[in-house]
């Protein structure tokens, strides 16, 4: 995340605070349009698709009921809740802003032990407000109509940011009057502005008893792309619930601001077409229709995989109730029983009094389904998707749409899901060539936070794997500087890579930390780290003097399972299941497989780093299930101190040995900005996958039917193209 503005990290952020208020006034407001119940709809995209009939369609009556304990809020239930709230007794003076609210998940048995058709647990819903400065967490029974738990936050850190907070800080600070007289300096007006409303982490007592924002500012002349143009040293700080302007610092009035040639980055019909032979456009058909199915709005099947999904304002997309098809019996075996994003943190590397303080925790701070932009059909996916709405809430209580914000299609790449061939010699020759085609389902959702995008990817495969990818694109921070080429800079050690005239992209990171409640054929597993030990061999014995043997260890507490990667101490990552055994003596597992990475150099004790300590270890971390440990960073986010995270609950080294375990996984990028990344950024990609290691009795997919010529349309290029 790139974290711009406050203003940047909702949706709808980009805009400049007139259009922010015209959009929350207007009468095309999604807030405006819903008036009763519903669900998250799903359906094709907004422009002529193929045919989805093995799709089913969404709900005709918006009043539909929930059909799964975890199915998320409706707009009816939403309305509920708010109006049980304005008669509250502690809210009748005032109502509060409503910072989130989610459903509140029964328990995991009584989830576990619920069936298709069973009535549905007591609904409850999870509500953080804001009241006199103070965070109240309330939890609200749907069924009874009454507030059944009511807390007063006592730690550090405040809820996520609304849209209301934003474009409050925003409004105050371009008000400001010597704002106007930074921008006359850089000739400019305050018209030819666009500003942004950065978290301001946290740094010291100052900080305390208000929350805050930075507030910087772009030029916009003759681009959409303001961030290519920033107003460098120029730094509001600005107290969100008073309205006030704390601090004014100006610091970079003799720096250019970086010229608006090349910015501009969208796609007009008269563009210089690309130095590069023409792609033709590519779509994967499916003459008989996709081959998954959506029932009850959120229940997924495809192949022999079924699973719940569903929009979430913190995390974005959580997939849960994971379960395969055993290849050998039909019996459907538990995975994973939740698995989402917790927590997003960027920190940037300067210390400069403009960027110190950029150090973002998007999840927490913003909400990754509450930036989430509708996803653009036949570009951020196929043809053959099928698009998902989330419902959430703005801070008057109100439900609002996201729409088209998940996608989910099958996909095809020419890959094999396994293949050999072979000329047998002693058969006199016969040939062999047997191939199998990979298909898999993708489970895809993109938060726009601010200038940086993020698309987040579950891809479930036929043979068991589930593989996680997160992809960054967007556009960059950038600083303003006095030079336009290295050759005028001394130390260039010293300054961060130039990618533009005036322009330098500053360094950062990017974590990624997933919480994946992991439920191998049931609840209690236990992690196990497969050391591979150098031995030698010998001597006298073979000619060979050293080999590799995996040596099994046992995590049986928190800090047992802790994982920093080696690529000269290798390890394997199983979750298993003890009580669960294959016919050869093997525990059913899955095992984490890591893809590229990154770790955090930061110190330990700086701020930042404080309050993110889930990236102290690079990559794992096992903790014993509990349900209110669910957001890496803390429930709490925004100018939090560190005191409730991932690592402080771990401190606690409890046992995980045969129990109900939560691992958690952390994916990261080191961001050295070069010129390829400007104006915006070609996308970046990293992975890790969820693989079955003695989960299956063999190769589960062994006996998948080959694809043959007769079973395709038959396609032929059209006269125009030319085939050499």
């Amino acid at each position: 995340m790139e974290i711009s503005s406050s203003a940047l990290r909702l949706p709808f952020l980009f805009l400049l605070v007139p259009l922010l208020l015209f959009f929350l006034l207007s009468p095309w407001n999604p807030l405006h349009n819903l008036s009763g119940g519903g669900d998250s709809a799903g359906r094709r995209a907004q422009f002529p698709p193929k045919s989805l009939t093995s799709i089913s369609p969404p709900p005709a009556e918006p009043r539909s009921p929930p059909r799964n304990p975890l199915d998320p809020l409706t707009v009816g239930e939403i309305h509920r809740v708010r109006s049980i709230l304005s008669s509250y007794q502690p809210f009748l003076r005032h109502f509060p802003s409503i910072q989130s609210m989610s459903l509140d998940e029964p328990d995991k048995s009584r989830v576990l032990g619920w069936k298709s058709g069973d009535p549905i647990p007591s609904r409850k819903a999870f509500v953080i407000a804001l009241l006199d400065n103070q965070s109240h967490l309330l939890t609200i029974d749907l069924d009874s109509g009454r507030v059944e738990t009511h807390e007063i936050s006592s730690g550090s850190g405040y809820p996520m940011l609304t849209m209301e907070d934003v474009v409050a800080a925003v409004q105050t600070a371009v008000s400001y009057p010597e704002l106007e007289a930074s921008a006359a300096a850089r000739g400019l007006s305050v018209a030819n502005l666009s500003c942004i409303s950065p978290s301001p982490g946290w740094f010291g007592p100052d900080e305390e008893g208000k929350r805050i924002l930075k507030v910087l500012c772009f030029s916009k002349q003759g681009t959409p792309n303001f961030y290519m143009r920033p107003l460098e040293g120029l730094v509001m700080t600005v107290d969100v619930d008073r309205r006030e302007v704390l601090q004014f610092s100006d610091t970079g009035k003799g720096i250019p601001i970086p010229g608006r040639a090349n910015t501009d980055y969208r796609f007009r019909p008269g563009n210089k077409p690309p130095e590069m032979e023409r792609i033709n456009p590519i779509s994967m058909e499916q003459p008989r229709g996709p081959s998954f199915t959506v029932t009850d709005g959120h229940l997924v099947k495809w192949a022999n995989w079924e699973f719940h999904l569903k929009p979430d304002q913190r995390a974005g997309l959580v997939v849960s109730r994971v379960v395969v098809r055993d290849s050998e019996t039909g019996a459907a075996r538990s995975v994973m029983y939740k698995g989402f994003p917790s927590e997003l943190f960027v920190p940037y590397m300067d210390a400069d009094e403009g960027w110190y303080f950029k150090s973002y925790m998007d999840a927490g701070e913003f909400g990754l389904g509450a930036t989430a932009m509708p996803l653009v059909p036949l570009n951020d996916c196929p043809r053959n998707a099928y698009y998902m709405d989330g419902i959430f809430v703005s801070a008057d209580g109100q439900p609002f749409v996201q729409s088209n914000m998940i996608c989910l299609f099958e996909r095809y790449a020419g890959d094999a899901a396994w293949r050999h061939s072979e000329l047998t010699v002693s058969s006199g020759g016969q040939e062999l060539r047997e191939a199998r085609a990979k298909v898999t389902l993708v489970a895809r959702m993109a938060a726009s936070v601010g200038n940086y995008d993020y698309t987040f990817d579950w891809e479930f495969q036929t043979d068991g794997l589930i593989k996680i990818t997160v992809s960054l694109s967007g556009m960059l921070m950038v600083k303003g500087t006095v030079h336009d080429n290295m050759n005028q800079v001394q130390n260039q050690d010293e300054m961060g890579p130039l990618v533009s005239e005036n322009a330098i992209g500053v360094v950062h990171d990017h974590f990624i930390t997933f919480h994946l409640d992991m439920d191998v054929d049931g609840p209690n597993n236990t992690f196990v780290k497969v050391n591979l030990v150098k031995e030698e061999n010998v001597e006298g014995k073979t000619p060979r003097k050293s080999y590799l043997k995996p040596k099994r260890h046992v995590a049986k507490t928190e800090d047992d399972a802790r994982i920093k990667l080696s690529l000269y101490d290798p390890s394997e990552f199983h979750v298993v299941n003890p009580s669960r055994m294959s016919r050869l003596g093997n525990p059913s597992g899955y095992k984490v497989v890591p893809g590229g990475n990154a770790a955090s150099l930061l110190d330990h004790s700086d701020p930042p780093q404080l309050r993110s300590a889930f990236t102290n270890n690079q990559v794992i971390w096992v903790t014993p299930y509990n349900r209110s440990e669910l957001w890496a960073g803390g429930l709490l986010v925004y100018q939090s101190h560190g005191d409730d995270t991932l690592d402080v609950w771990s401190q606690r080294n409890r046992e995980i040995e045969d129990r109900d375990v939560v691992l958690w996984y952390t994916l990261g990028f080191h961001h050295v900005p070069c010129q390829e990344d400007f104006p915006v950024m070609p996308t970046v990609a990293a992975s890790f996958q969820l693989k079955p290691v003695n989960f299956f009795e063999r190769n589960p997919i062994l006996t998948a039917r080959p694809v043959f010529e007769e079973d395709l349309p038959v396609c032929r290029p059209s006269e125009s193209a030319s085939i050499i």
